[in-house]
């Protein structure tokens, strides 16, 4: 990651409410350059932590938007912490690892996001915002890597059938599109893809995106 890469201009929208974020990784310099980073955007970093177990503890103490994770830390590792903080945070992983094994099992844990160590300062900044908004979050070529191992290895459970919009609008949303792309396209209006995403939740039960991207990741939907 470059730090130099972070524009503070572009940081938040004048009277936003700062997004509130917890960054956990087990080294030193590494954290705090990327809390800098996260600072200099207009990001409100309300704890850190060097391990996993102080993760949940501050997690759990200060409820962020969203949690940055590394993966490999003492304690409970960034798999481990994110099954136990998914239902008080948004998880955006944070590793130096892109093998398939270790992304699926963030993804399997809860993790809406996941964006390797190699990423440019204003690539995480961008991504820890949409994260924060609900979207899924993909290092590039790491969903598709995902989706495709799904592909061949998952299963048909007799779940819901979604029509073949629905199943195309899923795909897209799944690799990290926002619906506002997704419309662009598919050249549908922004309002029609958000009837197909809701259409999609109700006939899967589910509450939200983050599910719903682990819903395709399950079931290999991709090109």
């Amino acid at each position: 990651m470059c730090p130099d890469d972070v524009d503070p201009a572009h940081a938040a929208a004048a009277g936003s409410p700062r997004l509130r974020v917890v960054l956990a990784d087990d080294h030193p310099i590494w954290r705090e350059a990327v809390e800098r980073d996260l600072a200099a955007a207009g990001f409100d970093v309300v704890g850190t932590a060097g391990d996993g177990d102080k993760a949940v503890r501050v997690v759990t103490a200060t409820t962020p938007d969203v949690l940055v994770c590394d993966l490999q830390m003492p304690g409970r590792n960034g798999v481990e912490v994110t099954r136990a903080v998914a239902g008080m945070t948004r998880v955006l992983v944070l590793s130096a690892s892109g093998e398939q094994a270790d992304v699926l099992e963030a993804v399997k844990a809860g993790a809406t996001g996941y964006l390797l160590k190699s990423a440019r300062a204003d690539e995480l900044v961008d991504a820890v915002r949409r994260t924060a908004a609900g979207s899924a979050v993909f290092t590039p070529g790491l969903a598709g890597l995902v989706l495709g191992e799904y592909r061949r290895t998952a299963a048909d459970d007799g779940a819901p059938r979604l029509t073949a919009r629905e199943t195309e609008v899923l795909r897209l949303i799944a690799k990290g599109l926002t619906a506002r792309q997704t419309a662009e396209r598919l050249t549908l209006s922004h309002r029609t893809v958000e009837n197909h995403v809701q259409n999609t939740l109700s006939k899967l039960q589910l509450h939200n995106r983050a599910q719903l991207v682990r819903y395709a990741v399950e079931k290999g939907l991709a090109d």
